[in-house]
């Protein structure tokens, strides 16, 4: 508890609280990409499989390679992107080129721009007042010279968008996720138990989310409603892109809608394993994707500074590590145990999700995880991001921080201390994330 004691004791002698404007964000920290390469030691085969995941990821659809009827984009880099490929939202969209390539005839919803984020939509209920929840893309293939006699409105976006029934979604960064997928269920379940009574001091709970068909913890997405990083990838070519493949089978129509016979321009699954082939063409899209997904490493931190030591022990003492948990190791794997077993994963998550109130409350249940949970974001890589949150509302850290404060955040202690501490210790705090 001396941690604890300490933060009370920082927070004491401060004589008013620091508002946020105190505080600079440096914004994203120059040079090399801390990210996108390899997992260390990987052997001749899987570094093979890597590299085909990583051309298929770059690679751009149309519609006679399965892109539709309704997308958000055409290709996987595109949207995970920042610093490089794997990452999250770039400085530019390309969701706005998107819109009308091809001969496009798709209007830019308004919570769109150029040097916004990219975002998909939820509607949070359906027309009759029932939950919804799923994913209403932003563009159909309407008008595309490669989808002739296809005829398909977009959502009415606008007039969702005044009901406030439209929630958004960044990209989540896709570094390190291999290492993620082989932390143990224990593992996750022991580091919720630990520090007990600083966590209830704080009003810190958390809980897994499980899937309701194994009761095993699921880790991936915004709210941990992903099981494996296979469900990931074909979930999401389903739905960010509209290529079916063998994980979701069939042409996506927009969610309680129907599709007409004139949009369904390939047979399904459009992504499918190739039987008679051999090495890594034999997978389909989806598993090369998981491959690839599945050898990123982990986002690699700059140098420690004495200000970034100094804003690590501030991040300790009021406890932002009690739920982003700086590391933890993973199990021995069946798959790669050179590159995967065994490593401290630097993750800064506890991959647990938390109530974080009504300030940041979507309305949308995914798994176990009601309207109000979100998974501990990880931070490894954050040094690097130019988006942040869940929808991406905040350009800088000092928003995101105070952003974790609303009624009924499980955060809300935490804040309250960070508020309290001298300027410099704020600052040093955020310069420490920077770093990461």
């Amino acid at each position: 508890m001396k941690w604890m004691l300490t933060a009370v004791l920082m927070a004491m002698c401060a004589c008013l609280a620091i508002a946020q404007g105190g505080v600079v964000d440096p914004g994203p920290r120059g040079g090399a990409p801390g990210a996108g390469g390899f997992v260390a030691n990987l052997t001749q085969d899987e570094l093979l499989f890597a590299q085909d995941g990583l051309a298929r990821f770059l690679s751009v659809d149309a519609v006679p390679t399965g892109l539709g009827p309704f997308a958000n984009l055409n290709s996987c880099a595109g949207c995970h992107a920042q610093p490089s490929v794997g990452g999250t939202s770039p400085s530019v969209n390309p969701q706005i080129a998107f819109a009308t390539l091809d001969g496009a005839q798709n209007q830019i919803p308004e919570f769109l721009s150029i040097n916004g984020p990219v975002r998909e939509a939820r509607f949070v209920k359906y027309a009759n007042g029932t939950l919804d929840g799923g994913v209403h893309s932003e563009f159909s293939i309407t008008g595309r010279s490669d989808a002739q006699g296809c005829q398909l409105a977009q959502p009415n976006f606008a007039a969702q968008v005044a009901a406030g029934n439209v929630i958004f979604r960044i990209p989540t960064p896709l570094f390190g996720t291999g290492l993620i997928e082989n932390i143990l269920d224990t593992t996750i379940l022991n580091n919720q138990a630990a520090n007990p009574l600083a966590k209830l001091l704080l009003g810190i709970a958390g809980t897994p989310n499980r899937s309701a068909n194994t009761g095993t913890i699921t880790k991936f997405g915004w709210k941990a409603q992903n099981p494996s990083l296979l469900v990931f990838a074909g979930e999401a070519y389903d739905v960010e892109m509209g290529v079916s493949n063998e994980g979701f089978t069939v042409e996506r129509p927009q969610p309680g809608g129907t599709l007409p016979a004139s949009c369904i321009l390939n047979p399904t699954p459009e992504d499918t394993t190739n039987a008679p082939a051999l090495g890594p063409a034999v997978n389909s899209d989806v598993i090369a994707f998981a491959f690839f997904m599945r050898l990123l490493d982990q986002p690699t931190p700059v140098p420690p500074t004495p200000q970034t030591q100094q804003g690590q022990q501030v991040f300790n003492a009021i406890g932002c590590a009690l739920c982003h948990t700086p590391s933890m190791t993973t199990a021995q794997s069946s798959f790669a145990p050179a590159a995967l077993s065994g490593v401290q994963a630097n993750l800064f998550s506890d991959l647990l999700v938390h109530n974080m109130g009504v300030g940041l409350a979507d309305g949308v249940s995914q798994g176990s995880a009601n309207g109000n949970q979100f998974r501990t974001a990880p931070l490894w890589g954050v040094g690097q991001r130019l988006f942040f949150l869940s929808d991406g509302r905040c350009t800088n850290l000092p928003c995101a921080i105070e952003a974790h404060a609303s009624n009924g955040s499980e955060a809300n202690g935490v804040i309250n201390l960070f508020n309290r501490l001298p300027l410099a210790q704020q600052q040093n705090l955020v310069l420490f994330l920077r770093s990461l």
